[in-house]
């Protein structure tokens, strides 16, 4: 990552604790959650696990302690249907698929 850019990429790793029904209950409220970290930048990439225990999320923030309030704010954290685990990493290789802006 370039110096001029200060905030530091996480993969957030949600692990659900609650059982699907309830989660599928959930499920409007926390794709408008994901929706607004996506508008404000913050979240780059987001989807389920297989087998679907939970989610994953590429996100960059300014600090882990930053990124903890947003992911707290999740109505799956919020109403305790998940646990959260973020990890902080540096990425020294990019396949020349993301470089190019090209995924799938």
């Amino acid at each position: 990552m370039s110096s001029e850019n200060a905030d530091l990429l996480f993969v957030v790793d949600l692990t659900y604790t609650a059982p699907l029904e309830e989660i599928d209950r959930a499920l409007a409220e926390h794709v408008a959650f994901l929706n607004r970290q996506y508008d404000a930048g913050r979240f780059l990439m987001s989807g389920p696990k297989s087998p679907r225990t939970g989610g994953v999320i590429l996100a960059k923030a300014a600090s882990k302690v930053d990124l903890e309030a947003i992911v707290e704010s999740d109505p799956f954290r919020r109403d305790g249907l998940a646990e959260a685990t973020i990890t902080a990493f540096e990425p020294r290789m990019i396949a020349d698929t993301l470089r190019n802006g090209v995924l799938f």
